[in-house]
This record gives structure tokens, sequence and C-alpha cells, in this order.
């Protein structure tokens, strides 16, 4: 049977988000920005509520006098991650069954 897929991970620009983020050890918001192909403002309403739901930690400080806001995945949004995948696959494999 089908399981229900995470509301948070089901955002194609959050999946986005935390897939690139599995794969770094942190990245900053204009890194994201650039390769999700977002704007700023969606970009950080989705930040947020990935962070609200634990799976990333966001670190805002200043360099060379500017804004800085780095990104890193938490253990939770790895778990999440993998979870969502799993049962990605199991939905596409469902014809093999």
């Amino acid at each position: 049977m089908f399981k229900e897929l995470d509301p948070i991970l089901h955002s194609q620009l959050r999946l986005a988000v935390v897939s690139l983020l599995v794969s770094v050890k942190e990245a900053e918001f204009t890194y994201l920005k650039e390769q999700t192909n977002s704007t700023a403002g969606n970009l950080s309403v989705q930040i947020q509520k990935l962070k609200e739901a634990g799976y990333i930690e966001v670190e805002k400080t200043f360099k060379d006098n500017y804004p800085q806001t780095l990104c890193k995945i938490t253990k939770a949004g790895v778990h999440a991650f993998e979870k969502y995948v799993k049962d990605i696959n199991e939905y596409l494999n469902q014809k093999n069954k």
C-alpha cells in the first residue's frame, strides 16, 4: 500500500534545498538561490519551513560587512530525506509487485 509522503519535503523547492544540503557540509543562501533558480523571498519562506520542521539549521552572520546566511542539514533532515526517497521508490516500484 502507498505510504503518506512527508508534506514538508513534498514541495519542489524544499526538496531541492534538502537534496543540495545532503551532499554538502553547509551552503550559503545565495548558492541555494542560484542552484534552485528561486526568488529570494520564496526561498526564505521555504528555508524557514524547513528550519521549523527541524530539518535544517540556519546561521546568520556577517562576512565583509554583508549579511550571510548559512544552511546545514540536521540528522533529522537526513533521516526525513532518506525516508522520503525510500517512500518515493516504493511508489515507483508498485508495478513490480
